[in-house]
């Protein structure tokens, strides 16, 4: 089995957030790499709870510093003001939930027949039934009466409140979706939908409306609800509510109520031709906060992504869509002209998204994670669009203990008392599959860059890049691809790796890119002392090549699933120049006129060659180990895979059996004197033995082979009692304790009200009132805006978007004023408004409004 991307409710990439936070420029300055590095505290310690509201109270009593785990409205609001009163809260609308279904067969009419020969009339193949459910739920109702009233509803994964979403979400109304549904409607387009079926030839006489109940063959046309039960004030409500909805229509709802462990599995992990489901409660973490949302089209609608039904695995059914896919890889992979044509395409995918209702948002929900205020003595670094991330770990600081050791203590919450619900896997795509690993594996892992926390800025880790080194030089398609057509020209020396060949060879003459871009390293180590280098990054290219490049049917250096995802990455760089001064030049296609920083994230490379879209990265010792226990086998004769294949073993660098084969496979590999061909131009094979030799030296010391180069290693791992522990990395970790609390430190303003008139007439002018305040992030200590904020109201009307600049009022009060002349042009009825508020260059506040026109 061979799959492309499984997301087991963690990188959701749905950044949900009020406050607004997408200030897309900007980056961090080179860090030190000499004196005392790392984070704040030595020690970090993380363990479990198998319940939320135990884990909250061990936080309040200060058994625990910090609840890593965002709590929904339900479980927060139990708490008593004294009990508040020992935390420190920071509440971020970092949750959605949706639903997705499995469309099986997708096309009429409409029956699936199971390897076992049964078959089953799915009406969830229907798309007008499917897109019908967006009338049928009342998603006020699910936020008032399951949330408490902590979220809103929402129709698309981009969450309202965020700069730029209100242009995906708008497509919604104008469809006609809103918060409360029409249940009229939807079952009246229902029973239509159904009885068309029932008049196609091969339906005829077998299925039909029997009393209550659409019938196929004499059965009960059925949906297969999968409920998460593990969330018992949430999803499992909800969920029970939608069946109830679905029931209404005549059509069965069987519903299954599982953990998360087993829903996983069967969504996610399995066949959708095995028909063991039809429909899931979905329920996501944003993952990052993010400053552009193509990523999020990619995810959410285009199966080529991996995250649909099918999850693009080689030998399942696979739900298709080829326009999202053209649209969605176009605006992710920077194949457009213009900004214009960037948002064009997007807001068709959305559209197209929307109607293929394969996936129905719900809500947005406002989450709560909490730090007891005694232990830890500061404000610390969060997503405001995700929440708690890995910087919440590195800026947090405590109070050392008797023998002057600063310990933080971190709890997870996992219904199922476990912290790790995937394979420790860092080469195949499914591995790191759930958020308790990603959290802890962020810790590990300093990557070539990161989406700031308060901005969502691309911002330079590892690697190093100066803007006026970043060149872009495009024109139109002339091929006919629909893609510009590069101007640059990369130089004939510049270097690809030939899979076939196996070498490395110049790109030769004639050969152009849209972009270019220098880049330099920080002096950094990787945990177990080996320095990293050049050859790190040509190595993780190498492989990236290698296995996403198929050289006939008994290549061994390929997998599918790891080819869906990497191969849209190599074939983006055109040639590379690995520089003599240890910095390297990359040659790519990837545009993106709206700003250039973004432009330099495009060419990126890493030394991080598997496991893509999650915070995670080993020494290249350690990934070619594992490559080779699946091409050549192990010491112990397991047969392993990097892919969730139930007739293979999936790699694990963190489990003791697969962890004593890779430490057999170092040695093997040092007695060989063995260099990887992909580096055998760039590293001496004494300079390899070395690197083998510290290799197995760290796994002899801490029992794992998870060899990363973050502000932590991971020092232990006790699975019997769901116990890690991380200590500082101070000697090859090139930022100094302070740095990032200081560089994260920026003031931002907060929209607390808007005010528009509630009887608004085209004859008058509409002022509009809006209350700004301001901080220094990441405090929560607020104050009113000042003169400098500049607030903006834009009006969102058929023919476009108009802007209209607020009048300073007083601190924290500004009034915009909508004139008459706009007004009288427009017809009676509801119109959108975004507000807008910055003080500088920072992230704007964005919330929208409304204006009713009488």
């Amino acid at each position: 089995m061979r799959r492309n991307v499984v997301t087991l409710l963690t990188l959701s990439l749905i950044a949900a957030a009020v406050i607004s936070l997408a200030a897309c420029g900007g980056g961090a300055s080179a860090g030190v790499s000499k004196g005392d590095t790392g984070p704040l505290v030595d020690k970090l310690i993380f363990d479990v709870r198998m319940d939320e509201s135990i884990a909250l109270k061990d936080t309040v009593e200060g058994k625990t510093d910090i609840f890593a785990y965002g709590m929904d409205a339900s479980v927060f609001s139990g708490l008593s003001q004294a009990d508040r009163d020992k935390l420190s809260v920071y509440p971020v609308p970092s949750g959605s939930w949706s639903y997705v279904m499995n469309p099986i067969p997708n096309q009429a009419p409409y029956v699936w027949k199971t390897a076992a020969g049964k078959e089953y009339f799915n009406p969830l193949a229907i798309r007008d039934v499917r897109y019908a459910l967006n009338w049928l739920i009342d998603r006020k109702k699910i936020v008032d009466e399951i949330l408490l009233g902590g979220g809103e509803p929402a129709f698309t994964s981009m969450t309202p409140g965020q700069p730029g979403t209100y242009k995906y979400n708008i497509i919604a109304t104008k469809m006609g979706m809103t918060e409360r549904g029409d249940e009229k409607k939807a079952l009246a387009d229902i029973s239509a939908a159904m009885e068309a079926a029932a008049k196609l030839p091969e339906n005829a006489g077998k299925l039909k409306k029997a009393g209550q109940w659409w019938t196929y063959k004499g059965e009960p046309v059925t949906v297969k609800f999968i409920i998460r039960v593990d969330d018992p004030k949430g999803r499992l409500p909800a969920g029970r509510y939608v069946a109830d909805q679905i029931e209404k229509a005549g059509i069965k709802v069987e519903r299954l109520e599982y953990d998360r462990s087993k829903a996983g599995r069967m969504v996610y992990g399995g066949d959708p031709a095995a028909y063991e489901w039809t429909m899931y409660t979905e329920g996501w973490g944003a993952g990052a906060t993010r400053c552009w949302w193509d990523v999020s089209i990619s995810q959410m609608y285009a199966p080529y992504y991996g995250y649909m039904p099918g999850g693009a695995t080689e030998g399942f059914w696979n739900y298709q869509q080829e326009e999202i896919d053209k649209l969605a890889q176009k605006s992710y992979n920077g194949w457009f002209l213009t900004s214009d044509e960037y948002w064009n395409d997007n807001l068709k995918a959305q559209e197209l998204g929307l109607e293929e209702a394969v996936r129905i948002w719900v809500c947005s929900q406002m989450q709560y994670y909490v730090i007891n205020k005694e232990r830890v003595t500061n404000r610390v670094a969060y997503g405001l669009g995700d929440g708690f991330n890995g910087w919440t770990f590195i800026t947090a600081d405590v109070k050392p203990n008797d023998k002057g050791e600063k310990v933080l203590r971190a709890t997870q919450y996992s219904a199922k008392g476990g912290l790790f619900m995937s394979a420790w896997d860092p080469v195949g795509v499914d591995g790191f599959s759930d958020t308790y690993a990603n959290m802890i594996s962020e810790e590990l892992t300093m990557r070539e860059y990161f989406e700031a926390p308060n901005s969502a800025a691309d911002t330079p880790y590892l690697v190093k890049w100066d803007i006026k080194d970043v060149q872009t030089n495009v024109g139109p398609d002339t091929t006919g691809d629909g893609k510009p057509e590069g101007l640059i020209d990369v130089p004939v020396d510049a270097l690809k790796y030939d899979p076939a060949a196996k070498t490395w060879v110049k790109v030769g003459p004639g050969v152009k890119s849209y972009s270019s871009a220098k880049y330099s390293i920080m002096d950094s180590t990787w945990h177990d002392g080996t320095k990293i280098g050049i050859a790190d990054f040509v190595y993780a290219l190498g492989f990236w090549t290698d296995w996403s490049s198929k050289d006939g049917d008994d290549d061994l250096n390929y997998e599918e699933s790891y080819a869906s995802t990497y191969k849209p990455t190599v074939d983006v760089v055109k040639g590379v120049l690995f520089n003599k001064d240890g910095t390297f030049t990359t040659y790519f296609d990837f545009n993106w006129p709206m700003e250039k920083n973004h432009v330099a994230y495009g060419g990126l490379l890493s030394p991080k060659a598997g496991n893509a879209g999650h915070p995670t990265m080993v020494a290249w010792t350690v990934n070619e180990a594992l490559a080779l226990l699946v091409t050549e086998g192990s010491a112990s004769g397991t047969v392993y895979s990097i892919t969730q294949d139930p007739s293979m073993t999936e790699v694990d660098v963190a489990v003791p059996a697969c962890v004593a084969d890779i430490k057999a496979k170092l040695q093997e590999m040092s007695d060989k004197k063995y260099v990887p061909l992909y580096i055998k131009d760039y590293m001496k094979p004494v300079d390899a033995v070395d690197a083998y030799k510290k290799a197995i030296a760290f796994i002899d010391a801490y029992g794992h082979a998870y060899i990363s180069n973050g502000p932590f290693l991971l020092s232990k791992i006790d699975t019997a009692s769901n116990y890690m522990e991380l200590t500082a990395y101070r000697k090859g970790y090139p930022y100094k304790k302070d740095y990032w609390n200081n560089y994260f430190a920026v003031d931002i303003t907060q929209i607390d009200n808007v005010v528009v008139p509630a009887n608004a007439q085209r004859s008058a002018d509409a002022t509009i009132d809006v209350a700004v305040s301001q901080y220094t992030y990441p405090s929560d200590q607020t104050k009113p805006a000042v003169k400098d904020a500049k607030v903006t109201v834009t009006l969102i009307t058929p023919a476009g978007e108009k802007p209209y600049e607020a009048k300073y009022v007083k601190d924290g009060a500004f009034q915009a004023v909508i004139p008459v002349a706009d007004l009288g042009a427009l017809a009676p009825g509801s119109y959108t408004l975004v507000v807008e508020s910055k003080l500088k260059d920072e992230a704007p506040s964005v919330k929208p409004s409304s204006l009713v026109l009488f």
